[in-house]
C-alpha cells in the first residue's frame, strides 16, 4: 500500500501507517509533485490546505480512500471522488472537547468582557466601571445541534450553574435527558434563550438559520457563539441586530467565506471574531490525525468504512455482521448478469428477514457493482465499486427499487433478492448466507434451486427429460472436468417465471483451475438436443 499524506501531519500519526509491513508513506516535505505520487498511491491525506479536486483525481487512477483530517471537505470533490469509487472520511468529533471549550471561553470573554480589559491594560487605564459584567449563573443557553460537540458544550454549561435547552429534531430525548438538556421547538430555543450557540451541519434547512425573522424572535440583549459554520448565519441580518443592540453580543469563529477579508463585523466593538481556531489545540490536532490515519488503516486492510461523507458508516461490529452478505450480494449480481436479456433498465433490490434491518447501503453497492462487473464492456469509465455503484448507475439511466421484509418464506433467517428488469424481460435470483460465512443460491427465474456461488459455475437449462443428468456427467467427465457440486431444480406453474414449465435447471460446480479446459466441454452441451442454454460463470473463491 502507499499512502500519501499530502499535508503536515504528527509523529503520532504517522506511526499508525508506518507500523504496516509493506506500507510506504510519502510525507508532505518529500512530495515535489503531487500528481506524480498520486498515480500509484492508494489513499491520500489531506487537511484544507491542498484542493483535491476532479483534475487532481485524473492522476489518482488506483486510489481507494481519501482522508480529511478534519470535520469540513469543501476542498474535496466528493461528487469526483464518489464517481471514481474512492472513499471519503473526515474525522468528526475528535476535536469536539477543542470546540466546546472554545465555545464556553467566548461566553465568558463577552459576559466578562476580557478582550476589551485586555486591551485598556495595555493602553495603561485601570477602568474597571466600564468593564462591568454578567454571570454564566442562571442564563438559559440554547443549544442547535446536540451531536458530540453540542453536548460537550452542555456538560460544561452545567457546571457554570446555566439552564440548559436544545434543539435537535435527531438526537433521542433520553440522551438530551441525560445531559440536563431540555429538548424544544426552534422557534422556542430563539425566544427564550439568553446565549445561543450553534453546532450543527451546513444543510439546506440549516443555511442561514440566523436571519431577520429569526432574529426577532430572540430576547433582547442575546448573545450569539457561532463555532460551526458560517453559513448558518445571514451576515446582514446579525450586523444590524448588534447595531441596534437587539444582540449585545456575538463570537464568531467560522465564516461564509475564509479568510475573512471584508466584513461589517470589523467595525462593530460587540463582537469577537477568531480565525477558525475551534479545533486548534494541540491535543485535538493529535487525536484528529491518529483517528484519520487508523480509519484509513482499517478500510485498506479490512474494508471498514467508518465516517465516510459520500457513504452511510459502519463501525468495525457492524461491518463484520454484514461483510459476508456484501460478498454474496457481489456473487449473485455477477450471476445474475450473465443472464439479464437485452438492455437493463432497473434492479430491484429485496432484503428480507434479519437483513432488512441492517444499514444495507454496501450490500446494495456490491450487488451492482457485481451486476455491471458481469455485464460491462466499457474499459474507459471507472469500473463499479461498492463505493460509487449507485451512482453509476444513476449516470447509465438504470433506476434502483429497493424494498424490505420482515418475513423470509422457508428456513433462511435472511434473503437477498435481485430483479434485473430489461428491454426484453425480467431476471431474478435470490441468495443467502450459510454457516456465516457461505454464499448460496436460494432460487432462480422461479425455480427453487440450493448452489454455491463460488468457484466455476455452468449452468444449464434443459427440458425435464429423463437421461439429461447422465449425458452432462458424460460429457463434463469425457473432457477432464471434476464435478464439486451439482445442484438440480424443476419449474412448475407456481409464480411467475421466465423458465418455461416443463423445463429444468442445473447449477454444476467444477473444479477451480478447470475453467481453461471448459470450452470444449460447453460446446459438447450444447449439442445436446434436450439442452436449450449453458453458460459458464466464474466466482472464484471464498
Amino acid at each position: 500500500m502507499k499512502i500519501v499524506l499530502a499535508e503536515k501531519v504528527s509523529p503520532s500519526t504517522l506511526a499508525v501507517l508506518q507500523k504496516e509491513p509493506g506500507w510506504t508513506c510519502i510525507t508532505a516535505d518529500k512530495i515535489t509533485n503531487l500528481p506524480a505520487e498520486l498515480a500509484d498511491a492508494d489513499a491520500l491525506v489531506v487537511r484544507s490546505a491542498v484542493q483535491v479536486d476532479a483534475a487532481l483525481l485524473e492522476h489518482a487512477p488506483k486510489l481507494r480512500v481519501i482522508g480529511r483530517a478534519g470535520v469540513g471537505v469543501d476542498n474535496i470533490d466528493t461528487e469526483a471522488a464518489t464517481r471514481r469509487g474512492i472513499v471519503v472520511m473526515n474525522t468528526p468529533g475528535a476535536n469536539a472537547v477543542a470546540v466546546a471549550e472554545l465555545t464556553l471561553g467566548l461566553m465568558i470573554a463577552m459576559c466578562r468582557k476580557v478582550t476589551v480589559a485586555n486591551q485598556t491594560m495595555h493602553a495603561g487605564k485601570w477602568d474597571k466601571k466600564s468593564l462591568q459584567g454578567t454571570e454564566l449563573r442562571g442564563k438559559t443557553l440554547g443549544i442547535v445541534g446536540l451531536g458530540r460537540i453540542g453536548l460537550e458544550v452542555a456538560r460544561r454549561a452545567r457546571a457554570f450553574g446555566m439552564e440548559l435547552i436544545g434543539y435537535d429534531p435527531f438526537v433521542a430525548p433520553v440522551i438530551a435527558r441525560e445531559n440536563g438538556v431540555a429538548l424544544v421547538s426552534v422557534d422556542q430555543i430563539f425566544s427564550d434563550s439568553d446565549f445561543l450557540t450553534l453546532h450543527v451541519g451546513l444543510t439546506p434547512q440549516t443555511e442561514g438559520l440566523i436571519n431577520r425573522q429569526s432574529l426577532a424572535i430572540m430576547k433582547p440583549g442575546i448573545r450569539i457563539v457561532n463555532c460551526a459554520r458560517g453559513e448558518l448565519i445571514v451576515d446582514a441580518a446579525l450586523a444590524e441586530a448588534l447595531q441596534s443592540g437587539k444582540v449585545a453580543g456575538a463570537a464568531l469563529d467560522v465564516f461564509t467565506h475564509e479568510p475573512l477579508k471584508d466584513s461589517p463585523y470589523f467595525a462593530l466593538p460587540n463582537v469577537l471574531l477568531s480565525p477558525h481556531i475551534g479545533g486548534a489545540t494541540d491535543e485535538a490536532q493529535e487525536a484528529i490525525g491518529i483517528q484519520l490515519a487508523s480509519q484509513v488503516r482499517d478500510y485498506l486492510k479490512l474494508g471498514v468504512v467508518q465516517n465516510a461523507v459520500n457513504l452511510p458508516s459502519l463501525s468495525h461490529e457492524e461491518y463484520l455482521e454484514v461483510s459476508p452478505w456484501i460478498d454474496m450480494a457481489d456473487r449473485l449480481g455477477r450471476f445474475l448478469a450473465h443472464a439479464a436479456p437485452g438492455n437493463l433498465e432497473s434492479i430491484g433490490i429485496t432484503y428480507s428477514g434479519r437483513l432488512a434491518e441492517s444499514k444495507t447501503d454496501l450490500i446494495r453497492n456490491a450487488a451492482i457493482a457485481g451486476i455491471f462487473a458481469g455485464s460491462d464492456s466499457d474499459n474507459t469509465a471507472p469500473a463499479a465499486n461498492r463505493i460509487n455503484a449507485a451512482a453509476i448507475a444513476e449516470e447509465r439511466g438504470v433506476r434502483l427499487l429497493e424494498d424490505r421484509k420482515q418475513f423470509v418464506e422457508g428456513g433462511a433467517a435472511s434473503v437477498l433478492k435481485l430483479v434485473l428488469h430489461a428491454s426484453d424481460g425480467d431476471s431474478v435470483a435470490s441468495a443467502t448466507v450459510l454457516h456465516g460465512n457461505s454464499p448460496r443460491l436460494v432460487s432462480y427465474n422461479g425455480i427453487d434451486i440450493e448452489a454455491p456461488l463460488t468457484g466455476t459455475l455452468i449452468v444449464i437449462r434443459n427440458h425435464d427429460v429423463p437421461g439429461v443428468i447422465g449425458r452432462i456427467g458424460t460429457i463434463l467427465g469425457e473432457h477432464g472436468l471434476n464435478i464439486a457440486n451439482f445442484a438440480l431444480g424443476r419449474s412448475s406453474s407456481r409464480g411467475p417465471q421466465r423458465i418455461p414449465e416443463g423445463q429444468a435447471l442445473a447449477v454444476v460446480q467444477i473444479d477451480l483451475g478447470q475453467s481453461s479446459r471448459a470450452a470444449a466441454a460447453l460446446d459438447a452441451l450444447r449439442k445436446v438436443e434436450a439442452i436449450a442454454s449453458v453458460r459458464l460463470i466464474e466466482l472464484g473463491k471464498l
